[in-house]
This record gives C-alpha cells, sequence and structure tokens, in this order.
C-alpha cells in the first residue's frame, strides 16, 4: 500500500506543476498558487491516508486454509 501512496503523491505533484504551467497566462500568480497548493494539499492528506490505511490492515493471525471438497 505504501507504493499507491507514493503513485497517488507523484501524480497529484505532476498535475499542480503542469496546471501551474497551463494556467501562466490565464491566471495570476496568486490564483496560480492557490490551486497549486490545494492540489498538493489533497496530494499530501491523500497520500497519508493511503499510507496510514493500508499499513494498519496487516493482522497477526495466519490467513485462513480453505479447503474445498470434490
Amino acid at each position: 500500500m505504501e507504493i499507491a501512496a507514493i503513485v497517488f503523491v507523484i501524480f497529484l505533484i505532476l498535475a499542480a506543476a503542469i496546471s501551474f504551467f497551463v494556467l501562466k497566462k490565464v491566471v495570476k500568480m496568486a490564483f496560480r498558487a492557490a490551486i497549486v497548493a490545494l492540489i498538493l494539499l489533497i496530494a499530501v492528506v491523500g497520500g497519508v491516508s493511503l499510507w496510514w490505511f493500508g499499513a494498519s490492515r496487516t493482522s497477526d493471525k495466519p490467513p485462513v486454509n480453505i479447503k474445498k471438497s470434490r
């Protein structure tokens, strides 16, 4: 699950960078910074939640063996 969190954060960082450069001529700097900050905040919160909740699902119990009878 750690890999999913890392990929999620990297994807949103790239999306923030792309949106920053795409909005360069359309929107003023303060609005661009606010949009990029919002995307980065979502990336951090999403990455941390994926890492935290994904890591907490491990159990000390061994997996249950299911025997199929035929």
